[in-house]
């Protein structure tokens, strides 16, 4: 078996409003842990790593989850270089922060390499019966609308968590001009820390 270090590595950006649920899904696919009570606001960047095998090949995510607040913006900025996929996380439940994933898509496209993935997420399904205000349609036609894929989730109920995670790399493997673009921009990638949840080398 293959050992993590020589797993092929992808680097995917998580972004969105602050409070849309960006933290509580990547620690439930990472960790499978929600805390209900938890309400802290990422700082900065946290990062996590993940090995996920798709077609029968493992690879090695490693996964940056970004503040939304506007005053990390610049510093969320410079973490896209070098990323294979962007996954953009609005609340299904937040009409406002539906909204803003115009400007969201605005920024990933301006900053990220040229093919890299995006993927739209509507989190908090488990309160589509008693407080969406956001209709499935409405993201599926907004992803449509700039090439992404879409999928809403429940990182409560773990109800389509391992997709948007599936998805995005199953489209980033398929693009060998995306590998080769994104290898040339950063060099190796390597990871640190007894847990992983770090990076090395990292020419963020």
């Amino acid at each position: 078996m293959a050992s993590d270090e020589s797993l092929t590595a992808l680097k995917i950006l998580m972004i969105g409003p602050s409070g849309a649920g960006k933290s509580a899904l990547l620690i439930r696919y990472c960790d499978d842990q929600f805390d209900s009570e938890s309400s802290t606001a990422t700082i900065g960047v946290d990062f996590k790593r993940k090995k996920l095998s798709v077609h029968g090949k493992a690879y090695q995510l490693f996964l940056l989850d970004t503040a939304g607040q506007e005053r990390f913006r610049t510093l969320s900025n410079s973490y896209y270089r070098g990323a294979h996929g962007v996954i953009l996380v609005y609340d299904i439940s937040n009409r406002q922060s539906f909204q803003a994933m115009e400007r969201w898509f605005e920024e990933a496209e301006s900053n990220a390499i040229p093919g890299a993935i995006m993927y739209l997420v509507g989190s908090k399904l488990d309160k589509a019966a008693s407080s969406r205000v956001v209709e499935y349609t409405e993201g599926e036609q907004l992803a449509a609308r700039h090439g992404a894929g879409f999928c809403e989730v429940s990182s409560k109920t773990r109800e389509n968590v391992r997709k948007p995670f599936v998805e995005i790399v199953d489209k980033i493997v398929k693009s060998p001009e995306l590998l080769a673009a994104t290898s040339r921009q950063t060099g190796a990638v390597t990871v640190t820390g007894s847990e992983g949840a770090g990076w090395s080398s990292c020419a963020c």
